[in-house]
């Protein structure tokens, strides 16, 4: 296989699916159905077709059978909204571009992947650099647009059932008074239900997604938390990350002051409040998680291992960012792995066994 094959529609061939034994019926079937108060133990990988708008390509038919040929069931594509608006009108649609999204859903569809849409950069908000000129969390405006532009994908994809399509609404609100998420969210949501009436809805926490969403308790959206601690872990030498080139290389538990990190604090501190969020009937995954390049492989093996057993345990889904590149197995640029010649690429053969065994 060549991995660069560009989708036209959703025409393809299912070759990938027949070499793992599974025809297009049983990948459907082999769905798990979802719900607001408890979702599935998804496992999959983010994909960065539409991740920034200077990358804006059409998503790859490989990456599905790939995913499901490794035993996954899932998707989470982080879009940015400047790739479908059309010559810079954030009120305007670019329809060849969302087209190309209409694609990814039917290849989800075709492989048996469920697809989890995210705007990584909202109208009004992104974690990245450089920031929105509006917020959406105080101008009228940037809100009603970001309503428009869920309203649209309801619209366009009313009817999908939740086991194969979900909306993740922002990427990482950061520090923000919880009545504002919950007023922001309610509205959002509301666009997207008017069009689409049962359309499941993922929220990430506060705080960069670390902290529960207990202002969301009652608007029956799910929740998404993340797997970056210790940071120090998780983005070690990441060149986006200003000072991290000058902290200690990290290890397994990792000693920060009097606090060991190891997989019992790990619990207590970021996941056993999630764990209490799912109590009052909001489910909750892992949007992503995964550590840079330069983490030692053997720490950041160690780390992995005890995240997604904690995951597991609490039946927790997640998606690792991400499938090709420096957090994922696949052309990740370690200098410490012996790679797998796989199909034109390089493969970390022990993180693919990793997480198949989680």
């Amino acid at each position: 296989m060549t991995r660069r094959t560009v989708l036209a529609g959703a025409a393809g061939t299912v070759a990938g699916l027949a070499a793992a034994g599974v025809t297009e019926g049983e990948a459907q079937r082999a769905l798990p159905e979802p719900s607001a108060a408890r979702l599935p133990r998804w496992r999959g990988f983010n994909l960065l077709e539409k991740f920034m708008v200077h990358s804006n390509k059409p998503f790859v038919e490989e990456d599905f059978v790939w995913i499901r040929e490794w035993g996954m069931n899932f998707a989470r594509l982080p879009m940015d909204y400047r790739c479908w608006i059309d010559g810079g009108d954030w009120r305007r649609f670019h329809e060849p571009t969302l087209k190309e999204i209409d694609a990814a859903v039917a290849l989800g569809e075709k492989h048996g992947v469920h697809l989890c849409l995210n705007f990584h950069r909202a109208p009004g908000y992104t974690v990245a650099s450089p920031p929105e000129p509006k917020s959406v969390w105080t101008d009228p405006e940037a809100l009603e647009v970001c309503c428009l532009h869920w309203a649209t994908f309801a619209r366009r994809y009313k009817g999908i059932p939740n086991r194969r399509l979900s909306f993740n609404l922002f990427n990482e609100p950061a520090v923000l008074a919880p009545e504002v998420h919950r007023r922001v969210v309610e509205r959002v949501a509301g666009a997207i239900r008017e069009q689409d009436p049962n359309r499941l809805i993922i929220c990430d926490g506060l705080n960069w997604a670390r902290t529960p969403i207990e202002e969301l308790v009652g608007l029956k959206v799910a929740g998404a938390t993340r797997g970056y601690d210790p940071f120090v872990i998780s983005h070690y030498r990441a060149s986006w990350v200003q000072g991290s080139d000058k902290w200690p290389e990290p290890t397994h538990p990792w000693r920060e002051g009097n606090t060991v990190w190891d997989k019992q604090t790990i619990w207590e501190r970021i996941y056993k409040p999630w764990k209490e969020l799912e109590k009052k009937g909001v489910g909750v995954m892992v949007g992503e998680f995964g550590a840079h390049n330069q983490t030692p492989h053997k720490v950041v093996i160690a780390w992995m291992r005890d995240l997604l057993s904690l995951w597991k345990e609490a039946g927790w889904g997640w998606a690792l960012w991400n499938f090709y590149g420096s957090f994922g197995p696949v052309d990740s640029g370690r200098a410490d792995v012996r790679y797998e010649d796989w199909r034109g690429h390089k493969l970390d053969r022990e993180m693919l066994e990793l997480l198949q065994s989680m």
